[in-house]
């Protein structure tokens, strides 16, 4: 069964890796293999799908030495792609997904430095730490172009969500506090043949702030805010700059998880509609090898438009490393609806 402690304090900040391997006093390793079946069938649709595949492989190597300490994660996605929000499956090759070092201080104080994920968002980062198969949210449009801006997390799925850049953190037993400055992975790659940036255009580092509390009994709570600075160009007279709003909340009561996400994009230009986004999470494990989530969430995915999705997702501990997680999903964009269900197992290390 996935780590569901674990993967609960990530989101507000209060712990960053599962327990690793070690291989000597300073270099330790962990990592998963995921893979699922998942069909899907879309009303009016005669192009329905399955897919059976290798979803992802992640292995990451942690180095400490003193006050320093170091991750690299690299990782790949397989041919099936089915929990890679926006990723067309054409590069299956390997991909460093973060690669940073940190300095920590005695009193709380911490300095991060290299490629990390975004601290946004409920659903963090990699499918071994979800409560389902799928992700909340899908596609929306704005100003950057069409993308899981939503999923804030997804560091695998959205490039917006791959930060570049220097991190500073202050923790105690119960708040985290983050500031990042940085350039998304998407804007590093905008240069000329050359390596250089282009030179018509002016692009600005990007920030954000998270901060995150657990200073009552069985209540976690987060929040955060992200500025996105696209590039500007002399000869495009509209704005692709935009901000991020997010609030998550949890609340564990003995074997029941209830959870809920708000986020909002606030975008530059009146051609540029703010779109908002929520979710609700209810998690109950009937013993320690099987339990139940269920999910509903909605987001607008357009000025005029909005869907809504319900997941139901039981999951089984087959042994202490390797999970199954069985999910339905519906998903209704007021035009159609789109029935999913998948089996995804995802083996941990």
């Amino acid at each position: 069964m996935k780590n569901k402690i674990l993967a609960l304090l990530a989101t507000i900040g209060l712990a960053s890796s599962v327990t690793a391997v070690e291989i000597n006093d300073n270099i330790s390793i962990n990592g998963f293999i995921d893979g699922s079946w998942s069909s899907s069938d879309s009303d009016g649709n005669t192009n329905d799908e399955s897919n059976l595949g290798l979803d992802e492989v992640e292995l990451n190597f942690i180095v400490s030495a003193g006050a320093v300490s170091g991750e690299v994660s690299i990782d790949t996605n397989g041919g099936n792609l089915a929990n890679s929000a926006n990723d067309s499956g054409a590069d299956d090759g390997l991909d460093i997904e973060q690669a940073h070092f940190t300095y920590s201080l005695d009193n709380g104080l911490s300095l991060q430095v290299g490629r990390f994920g975004s601290n946004l968002g409920f659903e963090r980062e990699d499918p071994s730490g979800l409560y389902t198969f799928s992700r909340a949210y899908g596609e929306v449009t704005i100003s950057d172009g069409p993308g899981s801006y939503f999923d804030l997390g997804n560091i695998d799925g959205v490039d917006a969500n791959v930060l570049e850049g220097v991190r500073a953190s202050y923790a105690t037993d119960s708040v985290t506090l983050s500031v990042s400055v940085f350039n998304e992975r998407d804007e590093k790659e905008e240069t000329t043949d050359d390596g250089r940036d282009n030179s018509n255009s002016e692009d600005n580092l990007d920030y954000e702030i998270t901060i995150g509390f657990n200073g009552l009994e069985n209540l976690a709570l987060a929040a955060g805010f992200k500025v996105h600075n696209g590039e500007q160009d002399g000869s495009v007279s509209s704005t692709s700059d935009y901000s991020i709003s997010n609030i998550t909340a949890a609340y564990s009561l003995d074997k029941l998880l209830l959870a809920a996400e708000y986020s909002d994009i606030d975008q530059e230009g009146a051609a540029n509609p703010d779109l908002s986004a929520y979710m609700i999470l209810a998690d109950y494990d009937v013993n320690d090898k099987l339990g139940f989530a269920v999910r509903y969430s909605e987001w607008e995915t357009t000025a005029a438009a909005e869907t809504d999705k319900l997941t139901i997702a039981p999951n089984y501990a087959i042994t202490d490393s390797l999970g199954a997680i069985l999910e339905y999903s519906s998903t209704d964009n007021g035009a159609a609806d789109e029935d999913q269900i998948a089996l995804e197992l995802t083996y941990t290390f």
